[in-house]
């Protein structure tokens, strides 16, 4: 994979080809974790979010892609935006913005969670992110790219041990700033 990234970063548009369609299944599954945990009659789908996400990749500068680590982290983040943006879009055409079901474990512990709250929980994760980018990307991979404690520690390279000690001190950062 990373072979093909540098060679995608390269201006080589077969590796590019050849980079989505390998891990094309595996985004789809990512963004179907997401949508999973919203609500019931969402209108986006899996592959709507997979694709919009590609489309804002592919609407900025070729990227300098260093490892597969850094392909999801950029990828989960555009999975990111589209949702917040998706948000944001119901709340400009209904007051109550509807109901966003879980947010992972955070979820299992406030319950559902509203569009207005998840953009409140999205500039949360950007303020994280300007204090400890490497917590604010674990919770953007658990949350918004939907991983596992074990795949997170995977594209982290760290131990699950380590993510799920970072898992909960970001968690109670968030806690804190949201009940602000």
């Amino acid at each position: 994979m990373t072979v093909l990234l540098r060679a995608w970063s390269s201006g080589e548009e077969r590796a590019r080809e050849a980079l989505i369609a390998m891990v094309y299944g595996q985004l789809r599954s990512i963004a179907r974790r997401q949508l999973r945990r919203e609500r019931h009659n969402h209108t986006l789908q899996p592959t709507a979010v997979v694709h919009e996400a590609y489309a804002r990749l592919m609407a900025h500068d070729p990227i300098a892609w260093q490892d597969r680590r850094h392909f999801f982290a950029v990828i989960t983040r555009a999975m990111r935006h589209v949702l917040v943006d998706h948000a944001r879009a119901r709340l400009a055409g209904k007051r109550d913005g509807g109901v966003i079901e879980g947010w992972d474990d955070v979820a299992t512990e406030v319950g559902l969670v509203r569009a207005p709250e998840l953009l409140a929980i999205d500039e949360a994760l950007t303020q994280l992110a300007a204090i400890d980018p490497h917590k604010a990307q674990l919770v953007q991979l658990r949350f918004f790219g939907g991983l596992s404690l074990e795949e997170t520690a995977e594209l982290l390279g760290c131990s699950r041990a380590t993510v799920v000690r970072d898992w909960r001190m970001a968690r109670a950062w968030l806690f804190r700033e949201l009940g602000r």
